[in-house]
């Protein structure tokens, strides 16, 4: 053997050398991570470098392959035994009125679960401190379904609400009610577009008939009040004193 090729494969292993270090400083740092998830992509993407770098060089360096493929079983039972711990941290629990299936820390739900309630709800989504926090989907025992935000445990924040009989409310809630701006559809067409105040219309809004007119004025406890301006399909106004 030459002194050229010589130099060359000592090139070559040393190449290998510092691959192999990168691989195992980059292990070392995420092992003491506490986000799972990240855990197991970086460790999939060290899976996908070392098999390219097998792949490769494989045809001439035996003995550098088999310590990848050493180092690359070690990954794969890492990665296994987080997606092990990942499921055991979905738990189920039985609740006072109904029973928990999902992620749990500290004997709390949190994280995502779906709550069975025993009256016949049920709730998937996210929970915080052992209540709904977040987004999730409400199906109510009567046909109703909300699917939205929620806070402390009620519907809070941007969320759509669809009624069995057909209408469909999309807007804020706050504290389990429709609070501050949304629309309400009604199922023979018709629609309020405006304030909601404590689950009723209350401030300003706009009323949509079904035949092509609309009505605009002030709203109180769900009902009109003041002066409200109707504007008819063929350019009419009229007013309507409540």
């Amino acid at each position: 053997m030459n002194q050229n090729t010589i130099d060359l494969n000592n090139q070559i292993y040393a190449n290998y050398n510092n691959i192999l270090l990168g691989v195992i400083n980059e292990l070392q740092q995420i092992i003491n991570s506490s986000h799972e998830d990240l855990i197991i992509k970086t460790i999939s993407d060290i899976i996908i470098k070392m098999n390219f770098f097998i792949n490769e060089y494989k045809k001439n360096h035996e003995s550098i392959i088999d310590q990848f493929k050493s180092l690359q079983n070690q990954l794969n039972q890492i990665k296994q035994n987080f997606k092990i711990n990942d499921k055991n941290n979905k738990q189920e629990l039985q609740c006072q009125n109904g029973r928990y299936i999902g992620h749990v820390v500290n004997g709390l739900r949190e994280g995502k679960g779906i709550y069975y309630v025993f009256n016949g709800d049920r709730y998937e989504g996210d929970w915080k401190n052992d209540k709904r926090e977040g987004r999730g989907i409400e199906y109510f025992n009567n046909g109703d379904v909300y699917i939205g935000e929620h806070r402390n445990g009620k519907m809070e924040g941007k969320g759509i609400y669809y009624y069995s009989n057909g209408d469909r409310y999309e807007g804020d809630f706050r504290n389990g009610d429709k609070e501050g701006k949304g629309i309400y559809f009604y199922h023979n067409g018709q629609r309020y577009e405006g304030d909601y105040r404590k689950d009723k219309m209350e401030g300003q809004g706009v009323y949509y008939y079904n035949n092509g007119d609309r009505e605009m004025g002030n709203y109180y406890n769900g009902k009109e009040i003041g002066k409200h301006v109707m504007l008819t399909i063929n350019g009419e106004v009229t007013t309507n004193n409540y």
